[in-house]
């Protein structure tokens, strides 16, 4: 029988995986403690010969390092390897021209996240306008509202947030919004043909940048995004509006937004991505008024467990039928 190698240990879907490969494929754990031994396993004779396709998660790199071209080179030299089914929307780690090039296709789980980091996103929004962030910190500190100011909050209804990315996440935090009711606008590379009629297209994104009051960046990291939300598109912004992120943290240039909350231009910002993770500019943490996490867009097990069955069900379909479902953008015309 094929291999199948768990790059990344499951935590959750582990019933999901038996009933997914018994009698299709051996699964084998990837357990190399360095890269080292990664790729030693993949020669032949080697712990992972015979592998033909790899569910992966970005925990791996804590081992092995990122996908990048030296191991994608080696998997396409395995001459099995043709499929690598990631764990997450966002797939920044995996070298995905260079998997196309060596004949490796690659896999996402959209959709599986949209919930978890829409509501992420939600109390960013919801963080940021009402200071609920600083408020609880006031409270552990026994301030109770000492250093709060009802001056500096606004209520959500009737204000406008723009939607940069208008995906499956961009347009669940839209749905989510509309609740209040807030204005809701966006823009994309293409406009959403089934959008809901009260989500406004904006036609570029210095306009979407204008009329917001509340930014949502919902856009993957590649080469033209990275700090997409930079000095101009900040400055043309309402003075006291609020940046939310719950992409990825490059796409944002982080210095321009230091500047712009230095000054005041920005209130405040809401992020649960940054550049360098998990560093965080401590700058960022000289304004109380932001609102700042660890990264916990999917960090719950619905999502989670959901986001694993997704990826492995990539890989199943890609034994039974020669491919995925998720093929990433950047691959889809290739096929």
């Amino acid at each position: 029988m094929p291999r199948i190698m768990l790059c990344g240990d499951i935590v959750w879907a582990h019933e999901e995986v038996k009933q997914l490969f018994t009698g299709l494929a051996d699964v084998v754990r990837m357990d190399s403690p360095n890269r080292t031994d990664f790729l030693a396993g993949l020669r032949p004779g080697g712990k992972y010969e015979g592998t033909v396709g790899i569910y992966r998660h970005n925990t791996s790199a804590d081992h092995i390092g990122v996908f990048d071209k030296q191991i994608v080179s080696a998997l396409a030299a395995t001459g099995t390897v043709k499929w690598i089914a990631h764990n997450g929307a966002g797939y920044d780690q995996i070298d995905v021209l260079e998997c196309a090039a060596k004949g490796i296709s690659v896999s996402n789980t959209p959709g599986a996240v949209d919930d978890a980091t829409a509501t992420t996103a939600l109390y960013l929004i919801l963080s940021c306008l009402r200071h609920f962030s600083k408020a609880e910190r006031s409270l552990h500190a026994g301030t109770w509202k000492t250093p709060l100011s009802s001056g500096d909050t606004h209520d959500l209804t009737g204000r406008t947030l723009g939607v940069l990315g208008l995906g499956g996440i961009g347009l669940r935090l839209a749905h989510l919004v509309h609740a209040f009711p807030m204005r809701v606008i966006y823009y994309s590379r293409h406009k959403v043909v089934d959008a809901p009629e009260w989500c406004e297209y904006i036609s570029s994104m210095e306009e979407l940048c204008k009329q917001s009051d509340v930014l949502s960046v919902h856009v993957p990291l590649r080469e033209e995004t990275v700090h997409l939300v930079g000095e101009k598109q900040i400055r043309v912004m309402k003075r006291g509006s609020v940046i939310v992120n719950t992409a990825r943290g490059k796409v944002i240039d982080e210095e321009a937004v230091i500047r712009a909350l230095e000054d005041g231009h920005l209130s405040s910002v809401g992020l649960d991505v940054f550049p360098n993770e998990p560093s965080v500019n401590p700058r960022l943490l000289e304004f109380p008024q932001n609102a700042l996490l660890p990264h916990m867009g999917t960090e719950n097990q619905d999502s989670q467990r959901h986001m694993e069955v997704r990826a492995l069900t990539n890989l199943r379909d890609f034994l039974r039928e020669g491919k995925g479902k998720d093929l990433v953008p950047e691959m889809r015309s290739k096929l």
